[in-house]
């Protein structure tokens, strides 16, 4: 696998799908910014449709539609269903992730922890979702939610010695000892038994 975070503000985003797996997966989307998703769905829940709005469309996507994505999300659906479409996304070059049905997928979702811009993220090439979210549960109790405004406070601060013409080697050399400073990273030790 190749980790990539992509920047929903580039890309035309579609779901398509039902159920509580959708919802969690259009929250998710949701969470990453993608205020311009498409949600796609051939029998909508009310829970889906309220948390997507006037994102919600009715239906699976056609083709023309298709052409237009670059990320689709097939999620809740039959087997044969959620093939079939894959099938034809891919077709049209579009990313595709099946929810847990590797065989169709040309991504696999990483499991997350966001804490404001700050996202943790750890992947198993999709073979052990379980494990993914036990490392998950452990990395979101080690980073709490003081880690967003952590990275907004170092952000700002880098920003400020970038105007300042700081090259990277002297801002990764100022970013440790701010990190020094400040202890956030002090409590941390190598997990090894």
């Amino acid at each position: 696998m190749i980790p990539v975070s992509l920047d929903p503000r580039a890309l035309n985003l579609g779901l398509a799908g039902h159920g509580p797996a959708a919802l969690r997966r259009w929250q998710l989307i949701a969470e990453g910014g993608a205020m311009q998703a498409q949600c796609f769905a051939d029998a909508p829940d009310a829970a889906l449709q309220a948390s997507a709005g006037e994102a919600c469309r009715l239906g699976l996507p056609d083709e023309e539609t298709l052409s237009r994505l670059d990320v689709l999300w097939i999620v809740g659906m039959p087997d044969d269903e959620a093939a079939a479409l894959a099938q034809r996304a891919r077709r049209h070059k579009i990313l595709v992730n099946v929810e847990d049905r590797r065989e169709h997928c040309t991504f696999h979702n990483a499991a997350e922890v966001r804490r404001g811009a700050l996202l943790l993220t750890v992947s198993t090439d999709g073979r052990s979702p379980g494990l993914a979210q036990r490392i998950r549960g452990f990395l979101a109790q080690t980073f709490g939610p003081e880690w967003g405004e952590r990275l907004e406070m170092i952000g700002n601060q880098r920003d400020e010695w970038r105007r300042g013409g700081d090259d990277l080697p002297v801002l990764a050399a100022k970013t440790e000892t701010f990190l020094q400073q400040n202890g956030w990273l002090a409590e941390l030790t190598p997990h090894r038994k």
